[in-house]
C-alpha cells in the first residue's frame, strides 16, 4: 500500500462518527501488531530497486531517442540505427544484432515494412540487443547508450532548434490532455506550432494547413469505399475548405500520400497537373507554389488522415519547404495522431460510462446523481478534474462539452474526489448530510484515470440489492475501460466477441461494457 491508500483504508474502516480515543487504540494496535519478516522486508525492497531501475533506463532512453530525433520528427530511421550499431564493440556483436532485430520485427511486424522506430520500439530494440549480450543487461545498455549518444554531434543552433520544436509538440498533447473530448484546442495547438516554426525557421513563408480524416463514404460508394473530410484549416482558407470530402475520383495527390504512406512533395503546384484546389476562383497567378501532403498514422503505422500544406498564399517566387521543415512536420504529425487517439479513448471510455449508467438506472432508486471526472494535467504539475457528465435519478443526463475543471486548492468541499485520486481507492464521505460514494477507474498502471462520484442522498448506504448492482457496473466498466487503454497502446489486434463489435465505429464502444456483462453471465451458468 501506499501512504495515501493506507489513509484511505484507515478512514474507510473506522468511518466518521468514531470517537479520538478509539482512533488511537486503533493506531497502537496496528503499531503492535504489525510484523514484518526479513524475507518480506528484502522482497519490497528488491521491488523498490527494480521499479528505480525501469524508470531510470526509461528515462535514459527517452533522452536518447530525443538527441538522435533531433528535428523532433517523432520516429528514427531504423537502418540508420542498425548501421551504426553494427559498429558497437568493433563489430562483435552484430550477430546479437541481426538476432535482436529479428525479435523486434516479431514484436512490430509493421516495422519491416515501414522502416521506422517509434520510441517505445526504439527501447525494446536496445533491450533486446542488451540481452543477447552474456553479463549484465544494464552494464549493456548503458554501454550502448555511451556509444549511441558519442555518434550523434549537434551545434548549439541545432540543440535549441530542436528544444524548441520539441516544446510547441508537447503542446499539441497538452491541449490534448486538458480539454476534455474537444478536439479544437488540438487543432489550435497544431496550426500554433506549424505558424511559429514558419516565423522562427521557415524564413517567414506563408502557409495553409489543413487537417483531413479517412472516413467511409456512406452517400455515393461508387466512387470509392472512404473519403477525406477536411475537419480544420487555417482561418483564411476555412470558407472552401472546411467540411469539404475529397473522394479518389476527384484530383489530387492525397490519396497517393496515403497509398504510399509516404509524404507526397509538389515543389511547383503550377506545373504538376493532378493538384485539387478547392477555391475555384484562384486565378492563374495565385497558383503558384508549393504543396506537401503527409499521411497521419496511427500507432501500428495504418494511415487515417493526412495533413496538407502548401504555400500559395506567399508572394516570394521559389517558397519552397526544406528537408529539415518536412522532416518537423512529420512530428506534428505524430504529435497530433498521438492527441488525436487519446481523445479518441476518453470519448470511448465517456460512451461506456453512458451505457453503464443507462444499465443501473433503473436499478438503483436510492442512487441520487452519478457525476463522472475524468483526470487531467493542472498547474505546477498538479492534477485537475474534468467533469464531464451529470445523471440524475431519472436517467436525464448532462453531458459537459466544455467540462467543468476542479482544482484541489479551490474546492475543498470536493477535497474526498482528490483523496480518492491519490489513493486510487473507493473513499466514502457525508458533505451537508448528503452520503457520497467515489469510486475511481483505474489505467493500466492502477493510477485513477476518472471517477464516479456517486450520491446515495441520506443514506448511509445502499440498499444490498442495489449494492450488487452497483458492483456489478463497476466491475463491468473497469473491464471494458481496461480493454479500451489496451487497444489504445495498438500493441495486437483488438479482439471482437459480439457480432457487434465488428461492425460498430468508435461511438459505439459502450457495446464492450454488454459484452463484458454478457461474459460474466456466461461463467456463471
Amino acid at each position: 500500500l501506499t501512504l495515501p491508500q493506507f489513509v484511505q483504508l484507515m478512514d474507510n474502516f473506522v468511518g466518521e462518527d468514531i470517537s479520538l480515543p478509539t482512533v488511537k487504540r486503533l493506531t497502537a494496535f496496528i503499531k503492535g501488531e504489525y510484523k514484518q519478516t526479513k524475507e518480506e522486508k528484502m522482497k519490497q525492497l528488491e521491488k523498490v530497486h527494480h521499479m528505480s531501475q525501469v524508470a531510470q533506463r526509461k528515462q535514459l532512453l527517452e533522452a536518447l531517442f530525443e538527441k538522435w530525433d533531433s528535428n523532433a520528427c517523432g520516429s528514427l530511421d531504423l537502418e540508420e540505427v542498425v548501421a551504426v550499431l553494427s559498429r558497437f564493440k568493433g563489430g562483435m556483436g552484430r550477430v546479437a544484432l541481426m538476432k535482436a532485430k529479428r525479435q523486434l520485427f516479431s514484436q512490430y511486424p509493421e516495422l519491416s515494412r515501414v522502416g521506422k522506430l517509434f520510441p517505445k520500439a526504439f527501447q525494446t530494440f536496445l533491450e533486446l540487443i542488451a540481452s543477447e549480450f552474456t553479463g549484465n543487461e544494464d552494464e549493456t545498455i548503458d554501454n550502448l547508450v555511451r556509444f549511441l549518444t558519442t555518434r550523434v554531434e549537434k551545434s548549439h543552433t541545432e540543440s535549441l532548434q530542436s528544444s524548441t520544436r520539441r516544446k510547441w509538440l508537447q503542446d499539441i498533447q497538452q491541449a490534448a490532455e486538458t480539454s476534455g473530448t474537444s478536439m479544437e484546442p488540438v487543432y489550435k495547438a497544431m496550426f500554433r506550432a506549424l505558424s511559429q516554426d514558419m516565423e522562427a525557421h521557415g524564413d517567414n513563408k506563408r502557409i495553409s494547413a489543413y487537417i483531413a480524416l479517412l472516413e467511409e463514404n456512406q452517400l455515393s460508394p461508387e466512387e470509392g469505399q472512404v473519403l477525406l473530410r477536411y475537419m480544420a484549416c487555417t482561418s483564411d482558407d476555412a470558407p472552401y475548405v472546411l467540411n469539404q470530402a475529397l473522394h479518389r475520383d476527384m484530383k489530387g495527390v492525397s490519396f497517393a500520400a496515403i497509398d504510399q504512406g509516404q509524404p507526397v512533395y509538389v515543389p511547383r503546384v503550377q506545373l504538376h497537373g493532378n493538384v485539387h484546389f478547392w477555391n475555384s476562383d484562384r486565378p492563374a497567378e495565385e497558383r503558384e507554389g508549393s504543396l506537401l501532403v503527409l499521411p497521419l498514422h496511427d500507432a501500428r503505422w495504418r494511415v487515417f488522415g493526412i495533413l496538407g500544406l502548401d504555400t500559395l498564399q506567399d508572394q516570394c517566387e521559389k517558397s519552397i519547404f526544406l528537408t529539415h521543415e518536412i522532416t518537423f512536420y512529420e512530428g506534428v504529425c505524430h504529435a497530433f495522431s498521438k492527441a488525436y487517439h487519446h481523445i479518441c479513448m476518453r470519448e470511448n471510455v465517456l460512451q461506456v460510462a453512458v451505457t453503464a449508467l443507462d444499465w443501473l438506472n433503473p436499478r438503483t432508486p436510492s442512487i441520487h446523481t452519478v457525476t463522472t471526472y475524468l483526470v487531467a494535467p493542472g498547474k505546477d504539475k498538479n492534477y485537475a478534474l474534468c467533469k464531464m457528465m451529470t445523471t440524475d435519478n431519472t436517467g436525464q443526463k448532462e453531458i459537459h462539452s466544455s467540462p467543468v475543471v476542479l482544482l484541489r486548492e479551490e474546492d475543498l468541499l470536493r477535497d474526498y474526489l482528490f483523496k480518492c485520486t491519490d489513493s486510487s481507492e473507493v473513499t466514502l464521505t457525508s458533505v451537508y448530510g448528503e452520503h457520497h460514494i467515489a469510486v475511481p477507474l483505474h489505467d493500466l498502471s492502477r493510477q485513477t484515470l476518472g471517477i464516479f462520484d456517486i450520491s446515495i442522498g441520506q443514506h448511509k448506504k445502499l440498499p444490498p440489492e442495489e449494492q450488487k448492482d452497483l458492483q456489478k457496473m463497476l466491475k463491468m466498466v473497469q473491464a471494458a475501460c481496461s480493454e479500451i487503454l489496451q487497444r489504445s497502446l495498438e500493441e495486437t489486434e483488438p479482439t471482437h466477441v459480439l457480432e457487434a463489435e465488428r461492425v460498430a465505429n468508435v461511438r459505439h464502444a459502450g457495446i464492450l461494457f454488454y459484452r463484458f456483462m454478457l461474459q460474466e453471465l456466461r461463467e456463471c451458468v
